[in-house]
C-alpha cells in the first residue's frame, strides 16, 4: 500500500472539515448524521473517523478551526475586521461559506447553553478570542488610537456584544442592509475622538 504524505493527510483533513461545516450548518449537530457526513464528504465513515475520533470531535474541530481563524484576524486587525469579513461574505455569499460559518456559530451557542461538558471544553477557545481582542485594544490604546475614558475590558465586552448581534442578525436571514455603516459607528465608538 502506498504511503500517504503528511501534506496529503492534512489536505484530506481540511476537505473533511469544510464538508462537515456545511453539513452541520444545514442539518444542525443532531441532524448531521454519520450518513449525511459521508454524503457531504464523499468518504466512508472509516475514512472520516480515521481523522476524527467521532462526530463530537469532528464538530469541535470545525468550531476550533473557525475560532482559530477568528483569533488570527482579531490579533492582526481587530474584532471589527472579523465582523467586516463576515458581512462581506454574507453580502457575496455564493459559496455557502457564510452559512456554514454562521451555522457553526449558532450550534456552538446552542451547545454552550445545553451541554455543560461542551461548555467546559469551549471555554478555552472563547477566552483566546477575548484575550486577542483585549490585547489588540491595549496595543491600540498604547499607540494613542483608542479612547482612554473607558476601560479596555468594557470596550472588549462592547465589541463582543456587537459581534454577537451581527451573528444573530445574519443568522435570522435579515439582509445586511446598511450594516457596513453600523460597523463604522462601532469602530468610531472605540477610537479616540
Amino acid at each position: 500500500m502506498p504511503r500517504v504524505s503528511q501534506d496529503q493527510l492534512e489536505a484530506r483533513r481540511h476537505e473533511i472539515l469544510a464538508a462537515a461545516r456545511d453539513c452541520f450548518a444545514r442539518f444542525g449537530y443532531e441532524g448531521a448524521t454519520v450518513r449525511r457526513l459521508e454524503d457531504a464528504t464523499g468518504l466512508s465513515r472509516g475514512a472520516i473517523f480515521h481523522h476524527f475520533r467521532d462526530k463530537e470531535s469532528l464538530f469541535l474541530a470545525v468550531a476550533e478551526d473557525d475560532a482559530a481563524a477568528m483569533v488570527e484576524t482579531v490579533a492582526r486587525n481587530g474584532l471589527v475586521q472579523v465582523m467586516r469579513d463576515l458581512l462581506g461574505r454574507a453580502a457575496g455569499n455564493s459559496d455557502g461559506d457564510t452559512a456554514g460559518w454562521l451555522g457553526t456559530q449558532l450550534e456552538v451557542s446552542r451547545r454552550l447553553r445545553t451541554d455543560p461538558q461542551f461548555a467546559k471544553r469551549w471555554a478555552e477557545r472563547a477566552a483566546a478570542i477575548a484575550d486577542a481582542t483585549r490585547d489588540r485594544l491595549q496595543r491600540q490604546r498604547d499607540a494613542g488610537v483608542l479612547r482612554d475614558d473607558v476601560p479596555v475590558e468594557v470596550l472588549t465586552q462592547f465589541l463582543e456584544l456587537a459581534y454577537d448581534g451581527l451573528v444573530l442578525h445574519l443568522a435570522t436571514g435579515r439582509p445586511p442592509g446598511e450594516l457596513s455603516r453600523v460597523l463604522d459607528v462601532v469602530e468610531e465608538a472605540v477610537r479616540r475622538g
